[in-house]
């Protein structure tokens, strides 16, 4: 059987600090903060979240009666019910809870019916001071289709996003899962995962297996050169197809820069610095030539974005501090800053 998930295994970060906040709230205030709203792309930690918030309540008050549901099983089971006599048992399966979970809460959209028996579950456990938690792939803005009532509730809760795992998130998964494991991983290995396998959780966890496997069929401890053999077709898979205008959007979100500044001619540091991480990054990141990079930044040529390359290696090399924007930053950071920009779209 499959261990119950933890709040204490789920690693945070800034792509998730909010939510793991509001699951902590929800646990221990049962009712007091509801609905809570967790959203965010697939395979950001939703589902570990719901099952975490009912694990936890469960073990610091066994009496309490948990449901964790997806939005389909919500569905299915209402239907067959009503289909039969057993509208009762299943309204009294759900409204009869102390905290009840709710998956993919975006597939009750179009389903008239469904959504007509959700909001009268709703309105039951509210009143009752009972706790709600659903997750989504989007916004309450995104679920519009659900009708003014029931996003009118979730307005008045919580509602938090979860991004894909920044970098150290992503170590923190890796780093804890072969502990829980007890696979030896060095930190090269484990920073190898983190830096190439970066759009979700069950990425890491697909590149952790694959290396124990790897590990055990040629009886030989984990290192770089085996991470880099075996993974290397999911290092391609992970990796998408960046534009240079992806890149200078990425940079300018990152570090609070206008929508031009990468492309005029001004040289302050302010600027000048991170048009040179810019071109740094689109050599990285993009298939562009030096001199299609060279014109798309200002209009400069192609040794400037050779200079530019050579000046990024060398702050890194020396782990040099670098101003941008009017702000110092240690080079990797900002590195693994934009990235993260660039990886959450």
């Amino acid at each position: 059987m499959k261990p119950a998930a933890r709040l204490d295994e789920f690693v945070v970060g800034a792509s998730n600090r909010m939510a793991y906040a509001a699951a902590e709230l929800a646990t221990s205030r049962l009712g007091e903060i509801s609905p809570v709203l967790l959203y965010g792309p697939t395979s950001v930690g939703k589902s570990h979240l719901l099952a975490a918030i009912c694990s936890q309540a469960r073990e610091q008050r066994p009496e309490l009666t948990t449901l964790v549901l997806s939005a389909e099983q919500f569905t299915t089971n209402f239907l067959q019910a009503l289909r039969g006599t057993g509208l009762p048992g299943f309204r009294r399966s759900c409204r009869s809870v102390d905290l009840l979970a709710i998956d993919d809460l975006h597939f009750f959209i179009g389903k008239r019916a469904t959504l007509l028996e959700l909001q009268s579950t709703v309105d039951t456990l509210h009143r009752a001071g009972k706790q709600i938690i659903f997750a989504s792939d989007r916004d309450v803005e995104g679920l519009a289709g659900l009708g003014s009532e029931l996003t009118g509730r979730l307005r008045g809760g919580i509602t938090a996003a979860i991004l894909p795992p920044d970098h150290d998130v992503r170590r923190g998964i890796v780093a804890g899962l072969a502990a829980r494991r007890r696979l030896n991983l060095p930190n090269e290995v484990i920073s190898y995962l983190a830096d190439h396998l970066t759009r979700h959780a069950r990425e890491l966890i697909g590149g952790v297996n694959r290396l124990e496997a790897a590990s055990h069929m040629l009886g030989v401890p984990v290192t770089l050169e085996l991470a880099r053999e075996s993974l290397a077709d999911l290092v391609r898979s992970s990796s998408r197809s960046l534009r240079l205008a992806d890149v200078e959007k990425a940079v300018c979100k990152a570090f609070g820069l206008g929508t031009d500044d990468l492309q005029n001619s001004r040289r302050s540091r302010a600027v000048n610095h991170p048009r040179m991480l810019a071109m740094y990054l689109a050599r990285k990141h993009t298939g562009a030539a030096l001199t299609e990079i060279g014109r798309y930044f200002g209009r400069r040529s192609h040794s400037t974005v050779i200079a530019a390359e050579k000046a990024v290696r060398k702050w890194m090399a020396t782990q040099a501090d670098v101003v941008l924007a009017d702000a110092t930053w240690d080079v990797e950071q900002a590195i693994r800053h934009v990235e993260d920009v660039l990886r959450a779209g």
